[in-house]
């Protein structure tokens, strides 16, 4: 998988909905409903893993009935034989993990008779990352009746995992409003920390879906304002469209950084 997102990259707008989901209630809906309109995901799991040996499941949505079960089983003792766990131990620092595609033989034959055969799991692929001493392991099924994942969707899974991976450990970790968590991310990242405060409000509104009318009533201004401080903003940034700006924030939240 491609350690980064980029803001040139076309298929980084395909998560907006997920990554305006994050610290909503509903964000586990909407990530399946992404995954699945982008990529063709039947069900998603993520697991908690930290250094000091401890597992637990922590978001389980999809098309798999016995999900929660699996999820308990591979927190109890089989995350220790997990064919990925090296991979995932080995990594430093905060950037997308690359994980190997996946193949029956990985796996010993009561992990694959388990999580495989009996749940009708016939394809998954994965990516995670560490937010300190925690590692947030995101998997991504297929089952019998979708079949393997096709070519075209295994590339486009790839190509946004990074920020699916990203926003998946930002909700987790935190769940705040949405606006309070761009907010955040205009205060301390480069290059929307560069912006006025005032041009920052405006564009956090932009991301949240507002038009320039509902974003002059917001703020109390005119409409003439709201435009003028876009056209401010997006010179700033180099841009010229919402698309560029939504590829901004998805670039940072897949790029290396600490969740506090």
């Amino acid at each position: 998988m491609r350690p980064h997102a980029t803001a040139s990259d076309p298929a980084a707008g395909d998560v907006t909905p997920a990554v305006l989901a994050i610290g909503r209630p509903d964000f586990p809906t909407i990530l399946i409903d992404t995954l699945r309109s982008q990529a063709g995901v039947g069900h998603c799991m993520v697991f908690a893993l930290t250094r000091a040996g401890a597992a637990s499941c922590l978001l389980d949505i999809g098309n798999i009935p016995t999900g929660g079960d699996l999820g308990a089983a591979y927190a109890g003792q089989f995350h220790e034989s997990d064919p990925n766990r090296d991979a995932l131990f080995e990594s430093e620092g905060n950037a997308s993990i690359v994980l190997p595609s996946f193949t029956p033989r990985m796996y010993g034959a009561r992990y694959r008779k388990i999580f495989f055969n009996d749940s009708h799991i016939v394809d998954k692929c994965a990516t995670a990352i560490w937010t300190g001493d925690t590692c947030f392991y995101v998997n991504f099924y297929r089952v019998t009746a979708q079949g393997r994942f096709g070519d075209a969707e295994r590339a486009r899974l790839q190509a946004i995992a990074p920020a699916i991976g990203a926003s998946v450990a930002r909700h987790l970790q935190q769940a705040a409003a949405p606006d309070q968590n761009l907010a955040a991310l205009f205060a301390t990242r480069a290059p929307l920390s560069a912006l006025t405060p005032r041009e920052q409000e405006v564009c956090r509104r932009i991301l949240l879906g507002l038009s320039s009318e509902a974003i002059s009533q917001a703020l109390g201004i005119s409409l003439h304002s709201t435009l003028t401080y876009r056209k401010r903003a997006y010179e700033r940034l180099g841009i010229s469209s919402q698309n560029e700006l939504f590829s901004i924030v998805l670039r940072l939240l897949a790029g290396p950084w600490h969740l506090n």
